[in-house]
C-alpha cells in the first residue's frame, strides 16, 4: 500500500436509497468521522406543512478514512453502505476546503440548490404534477425552472412543460411501468 493511501482524508461514501441517516449514525457509534450535509425543507405532502431535514446529497455521506484495509472494511460492513465513490477501483479524495465549505453552508439558513443540470436526451420521468408518471426524453430548459419533455407515442412526439423540480432522470435500462387511468377497459 503506497504512503498516500494511508493519508486521513475525506471521501465520498454511497449509501443505499433513503440509509444516509443511518450510515451516518452507524458510523459514529464506531467513532468514525463522517459528515451527513443536511438542508431544511418543506414537505411536498399535500396533508402536511412540516419542515424536514433531508441530506443535500442523497444517497451519499462523507468519510475521513486513511484508507488502511481493516477501516476500510469496517466503512463498508455498516449498514447501508455501499462504496467509496472513486475511480478504477481507488476511492477519489474530497479536498479539506471542500468539506469546509459544505459545513459552513449547511450551518446557515440560506437556501442551498443542488443537483445536476439535465442534457438534452436524458431520460426523465415525471414524479409530481398533473403528469405524474409520464416517462420521456428531456428536451431542453425553457425559461427559470421549466423543462420541455417529449414523449414518443406511436412516432410522434408530443411535449409538455413541466417544473424542473417535478422531474427525475432515469437510467436508459430502467423500465417504469406506468397506469395510466382507462386503459384497462
Amino acid at each position: 500500500m503506497e504512503i498516500q493511501e494511508l493519508e486521513w482524508r475525506w471521501y465520498v461514501l454511497h449509501t443505499r436509497s433513503r440509509f444516509e441517516k443511518v450510515v451516518h449514525e452507524g458510523l459514529f457509534k464506531k467513532e468514525h468521522d463522517v459528515f451527513l450535509p443536511q438542508i431544511r425543507v418543506r414537505s411536498r405532502r399535500r396533508d402536511r406543512r412540516v419542515m424536514l431535514d433531508v441530506p443535500l446529497f442523497p444517497g451519499y455521506v462523507f468519510i475521513r478514512s486513511n484508507l488502511h484495509p481493516d477501516h476500510h472494511l469496517d466503512i463498508l460492513k455498516t449498514v447501508g453502505a455501499v462504496r467509496l465513490i472513486g475511480n478504477q477501483n481507488l476511492p477519489v479524495p474530497v479536498p479539506e476546503d471542500t468539506i469546509e465549505s459544505l459545513r459552513i453552508m449547511v450551518s446557515r439558513d440560506a437556501g442551498i440548490k443542488t443537483g445536476n443540470r439535465l442534457r438534452k436526451g436524458d431520460r426523465v420521468m415525471v414524479v409530481r404534477g398533473p403528469f405524474t408518471g409520464v416517462v420521456g426524453t428531456f428536451a431542453r430548459y425553457r425559461g427559470i425552472g421549466r423543462v420541455v419533455v417529449h414523449i414518443e407515442a406511436l412516432g410522434q412526439y408530443a411535449s409538455v412543460e413541466v417544473n424542473e423540480d417535478d422531474i427525475e432522470a432515469i437510467s436508459a435500462g430502467e423500465h417504469k411501468t406506468v397506469y395510466l387511468p382507462g386503459a384497462d377497459r
